[in-house]
């Protein structure tokens, strides 16, 4: 599957992307932010991190079961090749409620972004 230095890093890319993008969402302090309405800027923050957030799980989730399901689907072709049309049906219904699941958490994304 994922060797330890593949999974490091992955995980010093999405650490650096991560810290990179805080940068983005800074604020000032003092006077002027207290006049400025914090609460709601923190509101609009949680959003966008939640949009993130959904974003990239929807996206992540998406991918390893697509890439699992056409995986065995042609596994299972392979080693019986008489019945691909009756694995080849199924495998592109799940592959469809799959991106379909993925497009939804881009809506959801979408919907928090514009709060």
């Amino acid at each position: 599957m994922f060797t330890t230095k593949k999974l490091g890093l992955m995980t010093a890319l999405a650490s650096v992307v991560t810290f990179l993008s805080t940068s983005a969402l800074a604020q000032n302090f003092g006077a002027a932010a207290a006049k400025a309405g914090a609460n709601e800027f923190d509101a609009k923050t949680g959003a966008m991190v939640g949009a993130g957030f959904a974003i990239g799980l929807g996206v992540l989730g998406g991918t390893l079961g697509q890439g699992r399901a056409a995986a065995a689907a042609l596994e299972g072709i392979s080693r019986n090749p008489g019945a691909s049309a009756r694995i080849q049906t199924p495998m592109i219904l799940g592959l469809a409620l799959i991106e379909s699941l993925v497009l939804l958490a881009f809506v959801i994304a979408f919907f928090l972004q514009q709060k």
